[in-house]
């Protein structure tokens, strides 16, 4: 131990089981008097890490042999501690040197750091997490070294990311719920080399559960030209996967998925993204009108009924027709999708609204399929947006909003979807992307 080292016997928590305030000042000002990091190599993180490690490792070879160190009970001749042997284990605060207990017939197996494990789960985590955002594996490489002082070799980092993606097959081919009351699917463009570098729609299908979850039902990677035959495959896989029926399916403009749904699904309502139709007003008509015309768009989605709705767009039209044809067509043709909605209360309206839940994900592909450029094959672009999957709020905090406007929208959904939404669940098999 050097004279830098900081030393604290089991800190004081609180009622939370967080370390006391005041102690956390006091080991901090220690650790800056003395002129220590609080992170990297001999930092102060690095030092309670190997503290609270070594301590776990000695509790779990107390219950191992049945009696404490140094106590006399070790002494009847039976397995017993046999000194310890050094490890250097790769933490998120830095590489951490610290001394494993030893018994002496070699049975000891811990659960704090395992027997030949290099590397803290929190490791992994966060080569998962660097990989979704889109660095490759020298750059994962470069940014551990740089913040934390870890060498880890770029085989290290490919095996950390190859482990997880041995789940793809599994988290694709998964059993789903029986009913969702919700679908939205939408596409985002990546590039992929295929002779040539082109561009590849990416499918996303996001599920409301009926207790409220969003979840990713899969992914597909399509060549551009998909039509009712490619979309009638999809899902009819997520049909096998056990989806017997879905109340609403939300898209926009996906030649040939309202054909497919309604044979998949005959009791699905299609529902075009209404906010989508809105930005595709916008792109036909300059963009000094455009907040002139949401206001007069406004009473055409908020109509009480589709002939409410017809009276009050034909108003939208003798306003801004003869300077935006094309917006008549575009809505003339959308009609038919549209229209579902207005049936609709204003609970389940706001769910259905857009596919904002879907375009949160897309815009966190777009940030990690950006930084590559473009991709060797469709291989490497499903493993990169499954990473990105993998990292989607691991500790659930992002559905607490969602929840709350969901609370009241069920109830509405089990009155217009009478008898629909029962036995909807499945048990959680760890295997699903919730989030």
């Amino acid at each position: 131990m050097t004279d830098h080292d900081v030393v604290v016997a089991t800190p004081p928590a609180d009622d939370d089981g967080r370390l006391d305030q005041s102690v956390a000042e006091e080991l901090v000002a220690k650790a800056r008097a003395d002129g220590v990091d609080l992170v990297g190599p001999g930092g102060l993180l690095g030092d309670l890490t190997k503290q609270i490690l070594e301590t776990g490792l000695e509790v779990e070879m107390d219950e191992h042999l049945g009696y404490a160190k140094h106590d006399a009970a070790g002494r009847d001749g039976g397995n017993s501690r046999n000194g310890t042997r050094s490890k250097t284990v790769i933490t998120e605060v830095g590489p951490v040197d610290i001394d494993v207990p030893r018994d002496r017939d070699s049975s000891f197996e811990p659960a704090t750091v395992k027997k030949r494990q290099r590397r803290l789960n929190g490791v992994d985590s966060m080569v998962i997490s660097l990989t979704a955002k889109g660095l490759t594996t020298g750059e994962v490489q470069a940014h551990l070294a740089e913040t934390y002082g870890t060498d880890v070799s770029r085989e290290t980092i490919s095996k950390i990311t190859d482990r997880v993606l041995d789940d793809l097959a599994d988290w694709q081919n998964r059993p789903l719920d029986r009913v969702f009351p919700v679908i939205f699917i939408d596409a985002i463009v990546v590039k992929i080399r295929d002779g040539q570098v082109a561009n590849r729609p990416v499918y996303t299908a996001i599920g409301v559960t009926v207790d409220g979850k969003r979840e990713i039902l899969g992914l597909w990677i399509g060549t551009g030209g998909e039509g009712a035959k490619y979309w009638l495959q999809v899902l009819t896989e997520i049909k096998n996967r056990g989806v017997d029926d879905a109340c609403i399916v939300v898209c926009d403009g996906l030649k040939g998925l309202p054909e497919s749904i309604e044979a998949t699904w005959p009791l699905a309502v299609v529902q075009t993204c209404v906010l989508h139709l809105i930005r595709n007003t916008f792109r036909l008509a300059s963009r000094r009108d455009w907040d002139a015309m949401a206001k007069d768009l406004r009473p055409v989605y908020t109509a009480v009924n589709e002939d409410d709705a017809q009276v009050r767009l034909e108003e939208f039209h003798d306003k801004w027709g003869d300077r935006y044809p094309a917006i008549r067509s575009l809505w003339s043709n959308a009609w038919a999708e549209f229209v579902p909605f207005l049936d609709y209360s204003p609970e389940i309206r706001r769910v259905i609204y857009s596919t904002n839940a879907i375009e949160s994900l897309n815009a966190r592909f777009r940030r990690a399929t950006r930084a590559r450029g473009h991709f060797p094959n469709e291989q490497a672009a499903m493993n990169c947006l499954y990473m990105v999957v993998r990292s989607l709020d691991p500790t659930g905090a992002g559905q607490e909003g969602w929840m709350n406007r969901w609370k009241p929208a069920v109830h509405a959904f089990a009155l217009t979807f009478e008898g629909r939404l029962v036995g909807g669940r499945r048990a959680n098999d760890g295997t699903g992307t919730r989030w």
